[in-house]
């Protein structure tokens, strides 16, 4: 559908752009140090208010919310995807440890689940940014 919606040229930017952003923040959250858990309820938070935010724009369509909803996605999703990451790492690090291979198997598929809703949600906002809609 988004190739009758946005240029061919647009969508190749945004997928770009979405991919460059989120290889950068899966190695963020792979390799720092940081704790990034504390972010997740705040993150989980600002996902229900961006929904929230959504459907009342649907109502009201202002564009100013729209924009606002469009750059506060992008945030919230490369945020999640540092997050995610990082989480996907320390649950098949305790799989293993535990020796479960179950386990390690449920947190890849579920792991790759999430990031992939990450992807696909933040090139949809980026291309509602950046995207060139047919004439």
């Amino acid at each position: 559908m988004i190739f009758l919606v946005y240029t061919v040229a647009s969508i190749a930017f945004a997928f770009a752009a979405t991919a460059s952003m989120f290889a950068a923040m899966s190695i963020v959250g792979y390799t720092t140090k940081t704790d990034l858990t504390k972010f997740g309820s705040l993150l989980f938070m600002g996902l229900i208010g961006l929904l929230v935010a959504s459907v009342i724009n649907m109502f009201f369509a202002s564009s100013v919310l729209y924009w606002i909803i469009s750059f506060a996605g992008v945030v919230l999703f490369v945020g999640l995807t540092a997050y995610d990451t990082q989480r996907i790492k320390t649950m098949t690090e305790q799989a293993v440890l535990a020796g479960d291979v179950q386990a390690e198997g449920r947190v890849g598929v579920m792991g790759a689940l999430r990031l992939y809703l990450d992807f696909v949600n933040l090139f949809l906002m980026i291309l509602r940014i950046a995207g060139g809609r047919r004439k």
